[in-house]
């Protein structure tokens, strides 16, 4: 009976195991091809990635949340520098490429101490110690703008703004758009809503006649004869939002109407007409002068609205029109039966400008809610893009320089700094945690090494002369990219919010927490997979086990 006893595989065949130490090491391998893939990307002298993704679409940037989620990235450890960076943009919108690099040099640093044996939970209580740490050293030595002085804070905004921008393609230009990205938030209400902010893009020109317009912008939509005859500027205009398609509605599918005489299909045709220019006429008389609709506005209704001094935009995008109603009030109306004063919105200023080769209708002073719209030039479509995730970055930069209102210094200072704090704690810590937190403040100095790096300065020199000053006293001392030497970036402006700082040293720990404690990785196969010339006795599933017990006990064998 011994023979006839199954082997019982609780895997499928072919699952896909390894486990232990190779695990952890094998993970921290795949992170640092990751890392290494957008490390040349960090600072002002950073360099752009060309990516081309399966549809042939170009996308150049040097946004490491941009470029890291355009990867495609298989590996089931190294996706978590993805998710870090997402986390990092939407929460800040600004160093994804530092988060990554902080997380893929913490796991660089625990390598070794994996390799000579020491248990993962010790590193990563020591790691989360040294982060706890650094985040109270960081609220210690950050500094509060005064937020009673506006002309100080737009200074604090601008630098902010401009710090944010100094690695993107639109360096040059920093101070151009820092002004315009200040003047898009402070537009905003108190809450400082996102989706208020709409950015258009118009290919063609230099990029420095983009342009902010404190309002409601969209392109204009398709439109038939009649609409050159519409007016293009009105002053506080009643605006009107519609889901209404205003035009002869087509014949369904299928449908049968029979007459048997002329007399009945003129009153079909008449009956149609009527009930069109009913709704056209209820319009009318409600006093509205601008009538916007997210279904098509016909020829017909074109022309009559032509002729009674009545602008009409048709196929207007949801965005555009949930904006619109948002910024003039109002409400989007799916009849014209009832319309009441508080359905239709106002604005101070209606015109209808050429920007490019397209024309944009503009709503100005919108009296319910803040609201601007960034339109962008540009030469190529991939500079816009490009400039447009620059500008997305640096306007949630100013969102956070406003609710949190501390800021630090850029450029490696602030890095330089808490490595250098974190060395002199481990001093005081017995045991295998000193070198732990040594070698996180080690890691730490990954970012001044590398803006060196991108910018062909000799890292060592700088990273010794960094280090000589922070231990006299220096702490806002960081690398010059302009003069090739250090600097104190606090007196020269390179100001960051705190928050980004504190943000990046949480998600890039808690990733790297969350690699090493991996030490076993099972790749299930195909659900449908069948084992090549399996036994007739072997078991591959649970369910396989249970059916193989009921067919042992029908048969009357038992094990």
């Amino acid at each position: 009976m011994n023979s006839m006893q199954p082997r019982i595989i609780l895997l499928k065949e072919g699952t896909d195991t390894s486990q232990g130490v190779p695990q952890i090491v094998s993970n921290i391998n795949a992170c640092q091809m990751v890392v290494e893939a957008i490390r040349t990307t960090l600072g002002p002298r950073g360099m752009d990635k060309l990516i081309v993704d399966s549809k042939e679409k170009v996308t150049i940037s040097n946004d490491g949340a941009t470029i890291l989620a355009l990867l495609d990235i298989v590996h089931p450890a190294a996706k978590t520098l993805v998710d870090i960076a997402k986390s990092q943009d939407a929460e800040v919108g600004d160093g994804t490429t530092t988060v990554t690099l902080l997380a893929g040099e913490f796991m660089k640093q625990a390598k070794p101490y994996i390799e000579d044996g020491i248990n993962s939970q010790i590193i990563i209580r020591s790691f989360r110690k040294a982060t706890a740490f650094a985040l109270k050293k960081i609220k210690e030595i950050e500094v509060t703008v005064k937020k009673d002085d506006p002309k100080e804070q737009r200074e604090l905004l601008k630098k902010c703004a401009s710090t944010s921008m100094c690695s993107k393609l639109i360096a040059y230009n920093k101070d151009f758009f820092s002004d315009m990205v200040v003047e898009a938030v402070m537009c905003l209400g108190p809450r400082m809503p996102l989706n208020m902010i709409g950015i258009k893009k118009v290919t063609g020109g230099s990029v420095t006649e983009s342009q902010l317009v404190e309002g409601v912008a969209f392109k204009k939509t398709f439109s038939y004869a009649g609409f050159e005859m519409q007016p293009k500027n009105y002053i506080k205009p009643k605006v009107l939002s519609l889901n209404i398609e205003l035009e002869l509605m087509a014949e369904r599918d299928n449908a049968e109407c029979r007459i048997d005489n002329v007399e009945d299909y003129q009153r079909i045709v008449d009956a149609e007409w009527a009930i069109l220019y009913n709704k056209l006429d209820l319009m009318v008389n409600s006093g509205a002068k601008i009538i916007l609709s997210k279904l098509p506005i016909g020829d017909v209704a074109t022309q009559y609205f032509a002729d009674r001094d009545i602008f009409c935009a048709g196929r207007v995008a949801q965005e555009d029109l949930n904006r619109t109603v948002k910024a003039c009030g109002g409400t989007i109306l799916t009849t014209v039966n009832d319309i009441r004063p508080a359905d239709m919105g106002q604005c101070d200023l209606f015109e209808e400008v050429q920007i490019g080769n397209d024309r944009y209708n503009l709503f100005k002073g919108c009296p319910k809610a803040s609201t601007c719209t960034l339109i962008l030039r540009g030469g190529a479509e991939q500079f816009i893009d490009e400039t447009e995730r620059s500008l997305h970055d640096a306007i949630m930069i100013v969102r956070r320089a406003l609710k949190n209102d501390s800021v630090v210094a850029g450029g490696g200072a602030i890095e330089m700094e808490l490595s250098k704090e974190l060395r002199n704690y481990a001093k005081t810590i017995h045991g295998k945690e000193q070198l732990l937190i040594t070698a996180y403040a080690k890691a730490l100095e990954v970012i001044p090494r590398q803006l060196c790096e991108n910018a062909g300065f000799d890292a060592i020199t700088i990273l010794n002369k960094l280090r000589q000053r922070h231990a006299q006293g220096g702490k806002w001392m960081g690398v010059d990219i302009l003069s090739e030497d250090i600097i104190d970036n606090f007196d020269a402006c390179v100001w960051e919010p705190s928050i980004v700082k504190r943000n990046a040293l949480t998600a890039a720990c808690e990733a790297c927490c969350t690699i090493l404690s991996i030490d076993e990785t099972v790749k299930n196969p195909n659900s449908n997979y069948k084992a090549p010339n399996a036994m007739p006795g072997m078991i591959k599933t649970v369910d396989g086990f249970f059916n193989f017990i009921s067919f042992a006990i029908l048969c009357g064998i038992y094990l």
